[in-house]
């Protein structure tokens, strides 16, 4: 992870985003409803990482102690990584540029097939600073996305989008080799990145389990696998323009990502949560000499790497399913100009097996003359409330508006109600109609 000129320095202003195929309008990155049958992500086995970690401490050991900008062990080090990727069916690209006096390199891997105009991306830096061989930072999470493409290779994955990996150069210079790539990319590829998924540092020693809140659907994303394993996660803020998201982020292209913690300490209440030492560093050996191969918490490094084949295989590796079942109200019913008096509209829904998705649509038309006076819930069979429009709005007219709505607790068949309740007075209106889509 880069320390640039003032420590905490905000985020690069660097432009675009990847591609490198055809189209002209960017893809929105989406999660699959939650009934897609997509394939299910692989465990990455964790004595894979380590080896990759093995091989990165050899190489650094063998020239000088690190794998920095310029030096042989860098070189090294990208020359390891590709002859994986070349002998796992990638299609490889060594980018060059040139920072400090001294020739970088960027490598960038991508999967045959999948959509040339939505791209998924994974990224880390693969550089260290001059004073260690950059163990945790950042050879924990070049070690990850190299074992998640081998584990998209040995599954022969067909994904619906196509996938790329990058392992960027001369971060701890200032995000030299991602600005570079980003900034290089022809503008029609730039925008046909989906999204761009960042690790830099997921083994810190006493790890804290940090992910990055740009994205409302990648932060969700990993949020949902640590869900399920149990493990309470916090917002990555430490490293907000200190790593290689920073210019894809600039360049308007979704990001998200995965940290365990640098040299900030780890106070009691995360210690309490997560283990490991308060009052101590996430990674007391961050930009030193002891960030070896024994700088590791295996533990966060499984989880991470996991997290990771996770979401690419979610975000990326979808099959894609047909519109699900809608059902709609289309009878007017009026609103009455009564501060808390609450109108429902009501939907019988049938015929749908088991529970609602978690991407659950509800489409509302709201004839009203002022639209910041409503608050709109909509209610489940069994009585649970989801608040969708709050007295947001002002004084504009009338409210149309498609709502998403994570039902995925509620049983889909039964009924369900849109309602409406005017919270001040003088304005009139009716709810025209409404639709729910599972």
């Amino acid at each position: 992870m880069s320390m640039s000129v003032s420590r905490r320095l905000a985020a690069v202003t660097a432009i675009a985003v990847a591609g490198l195929f055809a189209s002209t309008a960017p893809a929105a990155l989406a999660a699959p409803p939650a009934h897609a049958a997509a394939p299910t992500p692989p465990d990455i086995p964790l004595a894979n990482v380590k080896a990759h970690l093995t091989q990165l401490q050899s190489i650094a050991t063998a020239n000088g102690g690190n794998r920095a900008h310029g030096r042989a062990g860098y070189k090294a080090s990208i020359d390891y990584v590709k002859a994986k990727l070349d002998a796992a069916g990638f299609t490889t690209t060594l980018q060059t540029f040139t920072s400090s006096g001294a020739t970088g390199y960027n490598l960038i891997a991508d999967w045959p097939g999948g959509d040339p105009n939505s791209v998924l991306m994974s990224g880390s830096h693969l550089d260290s600073v001059t004073a260690g061989p950059g163990i945790n930072d950042n050879g924990s999470g070049s070690a990850a996305i190299l074992e998640t493409a081998l584990a998209v290779s040995r599954a022969g994955l067909q994904p619906t989008k196509h996938l790329r990996f990058g392992w960027w150069g001369a971060e701890e210079l200032g995000m030299v080799g991602s600005k570079y790539y980003v900034n290089n990319l022809p503008a029609a590829e730039k925008t046909k990145i989906s999204g761009y998924l960042n690790f830099d540092m997921i083994g810190s020693p006493n790890p804290g389990y940090f992910v990055y809140d740009d994205d409302p659907t990648i932060e969700q994303t990993f949020k949902n696998y640590y869900a399920g394993l149990g493990v309470p996660t916090e917002i990555e803020t430490e490293g907000d323009g200190r790593s290689d998201h920073a210019p894809f982020k600039s360049a308007g292209i979704p990001v998200g990502g995965l940290f365990s913690g640098a040299d900030y300490t780890k106070t009691a209440a995360q210690a309490q949560k997560w283990g490991g030492t308060s009052g101590q560093a996430f990674d007391r050996c961050y930009h030193s000499s002891c960030d070896t191969s024994a700088n590791i918490n295996d533990t966060a490094l499984d989880r991470n790497a996991d997290a990771i084949a996770y979401a690419v295989w979610t975000l990326g590796a979808a099959t894609p399913v047909p519109p699900g079942q809608s059902f709609e109200n289309t009878a007017d019913v009026s609103i009455p100009d009564s501060p808390g008096a609450a109108v429902n509209s009501p939907i019988t829904v049938s015929g749908v097996t088991g529970n609602a998705p978690a991407t659950t649509k509800v489409d509302v038309n709201i004839v009203h003359t002022y639209r910041g006076d409503l608050v709109v819930d909509l209610v489940a069979p069994d009585g649970t409330v989801y608040n969708l429009h709050n007295r947001s709005g002002g004084s504009a007219d009338n409210l149309v508006q498609t709502y998403t709505v994570n039902a995925s607790s509620e049983v889909a068949n039964g009924v369900w109600k849109l309602q409406v309740k005017d919270a001040a007075a003088q304005d009139v209106g009716y709810i025209n109609s409404w639709k729910i889509t599972f």
